[in-house]
């Protein structure tokens, strides 16, 4: 049994990993956002903006690291990989801005409820970014 539990973690390693971290970030964007608009009392768009940043911050160490295992030898290849990781991130930032804004604004729908759907989308968006545009070499190894 556990030898079939690691072949199969051997195997499917990177969408499990992604999958853990996927759902760590979405702790983080989701914890974030309810601090800042719930508690705090802050609009929308700037409660989401920040639990954003900081979410992608928390996703690009977690991905790189543990996720896809990404070795970049020099500060060029690291700045390179970021900006390509906060450049993709920032596409589904604009979708994610239109989810909360349309879904709670003129939709009317609950904050919570309508970031939990939008992060599911979020999340989907973004492993296919990893997976094909950023972190290509390593991913294609698996």
């Amino acid at each position: 049994m556990l030898k079939t539990i690691m072949q199969l973690w051997h195997r499917y390693q990177s969408v499990l990993s992604y999958l853990i971290f996927g759902g760590l970030t979405t702790v983080v964007n989701f914890v974030v956002f309810w601090l800042f608009n719930d508690l705090i009392g802050w609009p929308v768009w700037l409660s989401n903006a920040i639990a954003w940043f900081l979410s992608v911050l928390f996703a690009y160490v977690t991905n790189k690291l543990w996720v896809f295992d990404s070795k970049t030898p020099t500060v060029k290849a690291v700045v390179a990989e970021a900006s390509s990781f906060f450049g993709f991130r920032l596409l589904s930032f604009f979708v994610d801005e239109a989810i909360m804004v349309i879904g709670v604004t003129v939709l009317h729908g609950n904050n919570l409820l309508v970031k939990f759907l939008d992060q599911v989308i979020i999340v989907v968006m973004n492993w296919f970014f990893s997976k094909l545009f950023i972190f290509k070499d390593r991913a294609h190894k698996n």
